[in-house]
């Protein structure tokens, strides 16, 4: 059984940065895919990023150039910065993970992950 732990939320104020934290137990990192995704009250779950074993991590088009993911398979963990915080970024923010596919590309949907986290909030102030 696969757990996952959200860490590294908080609130800041706008322009600012906070690094989020996803650490995996019950398996190796490099036999996981993680995904991150966000959502805010009201709204419907939102693609964030991913980390494949094997292949580039990435983010979404809407927050390329601030977020970015990254992975520490020595720690089992796969970390989220996020840079230029808006009010809008406001949000829990979950990882999810699925057994690794070892695909050369990393395509990541919240509908093949198999182990969620508790998630952790994220509040950018204006």
């Amino acid at each position: 059984q696969v757990q996952l732990v959200e860490s590294g939320g908080g609130l800041v104020q706008a322009g600012g940065s906070l690094r989020l934290s996803c650490a995996a137990s019950g398996r190796t990192l490099t036999n996981l895919d993680l995904g991150w995704f966000r959502q805010a009250p009201g709204k419907e779950r939102e693609f964030v990023g991913a980390s494949c074993s094997g292949a580039s991590a990435y983010v979404a088009d809407s927050m390329k150039g601030r977020f970015a993911i990254s992975r520490d398979n020595f720690k089992n963990t796969v970390y989220l910065q996020m840079n230029s915080l808006k009010p809008e970024d406001s949000a829990v923010y979950y990882c999810a993970a699925r057994s690794a596919y070892w695909s050369s590309v990393c395509y990541y949907t919240p509908h093949s992950s198999n182990y969620w986290g508790q998630g952790t909030q994220v509040t950018v102030s204006s």
